[in-house]
Order: structure tokens, then sequence, then C-alpha cells
């Protein structure tokens, strides 16, 4: 799949929804497919692209960064600059202090609001692999091995079988995991008590949802 052209906004929604069911534009690893995707994007973006690069350096401190506040389109503001022009000059202390009550009040019900709000759980994107013994191991068998491990903040995904060489093929499957209720090194050693199928397993990839 090409993707070329990101002056549309379709062009960046199809790549979003190519991404979250592949984690690279070909094959299971890094190529200069995703070299070219990253280059195209960052040559129509690259204000865009040196910020979201920038903000990601920050990911394990971002619960300690300072408050703040997005600011407002350009409209928008020029909307709020016009709401705020007081056409008949109106003196009248008491109005303001009346008006400034009422902003307080609202920022505080606000604030309460936005801190007794839950905060979405830390989730991963992982791709596993799961190596069988040889080529004669019940890849069928093998995977309902898998899929039948539940557990709270786990979900699995799509999968695929992929060759390594005389005639073995690997177990390839994603799976999403809430970070704070699912280690992937027990994860991988459930998986790996299916010593009649599983020899071994590796994380072939990871990245923060």
């Amino acid at each position: 799949m090409s993707f070329s052209d990101f002056s549309k906004v379709e062009s960046i929604a199809s790549l979003n929804s190519f991404l979250a069911e592949n984690s690279y534009i070909q094959g299971n690893a890094a190529t200069q497919a995703d070299v070219t995707v990253y280059k195209n994007f960052q040559k129509q973006y690259p204000a865009l692209t040196r910020y979201l690069n920038h903000i990601a350096s920050f990911s394990e401190e971002f619960e300690k960064l300072p408050a703040g506040e997005v600011p407002a389109s350009k409209e928008a503001a020029e909307e709020e600059d016009d709401d705020e022009v007081d056409l008949f000059g109106s003196d009248d202390d008491e109005v303001d202090e009346e008006a400034e009550k009422i902003k307080q009040e609202r920022l505080a019900a606000y604030a309460a609001k936005k801190a007794a709000k839950p905060k979405a759980a830390a989730k991963s994107l992982v791709t596993l692999d799961v190596k069988p013994w040889d080529d004669e191991t019940d890849l069928d068998q093998l995977l309902a091995n898998v899929k039948s491990i539940e557990q709270d903040g786990l979900v699995w995904g799509a999968h695929q079988f992929i060759p390594v060489g005389f005639g073995i093929k690997k177990l390839q499957i994603n799976l999403v995991v809430e970070d704070d209720k699912v280690s992937l090194d027990e994860l991988q050693a459930s998986v790996e008590e299916d010593e009649d199928h599983v020899q071994s397993t590796d994380i072939a990839a990871m990245s923060k949802l």
C-alpha cells in the first residue's frame, strides 16, 4: 500500500486505519516503505512531525508535566474577543464583580469535574511471536491454546502463520494490553506452559496506544 500524498485529510485517516491492524507498511519489520511514508508525512507537515517527535520524548514524564491549556483556534479566539467587547462602556463595578464571581465558580466546578474524571488506562499494542517445536506441531491447536488465555486487560487480535524455514511456521499474533494489569513476562510464561506445542516466545513489536 502506498501513502505518498498527505495533502488531504482522507489520506491521513486511511493511514491511521491501516496502522490500526498493521505494525509496518509492508511485512513484519521496518523497511524503506516505512521510511518513505515517514518522509512524505514529514515533508508536508514538518512542524507537526517535529512537535510530535519532541513531545513523544517526554512520554515517561507525561504525568509530571505542569498544567496548561490548549489554545483556541484563530476563529474561536476572534469570536471570544468580540464577545468581550463592551459596546455600552459599562462602569458598573457590581456587575463586574458578579461576573467575576460567576466565572470563578464555573472554573472551580470545571476543575473539580476534571479532577474527578477517571484517567484512561495506559495501553500497549504488542506483536507476539510463538515458535513451535517442528513442522509437525498442530498450529491450529497452538493458536487455540494461546487465545484460551484470558486475563483482565488483555485482548487478543489478528494473527498469521509465518514460514521460518524447513517447513516450520511460527504463529505471530497481535494483542492489546493494559499496562497496569498485564505483565508481558508473565503472559509469555503462560503461553510457554503449553510445552507440547510451544518452544519459545518473543516480543516482535510493541507500541503505546
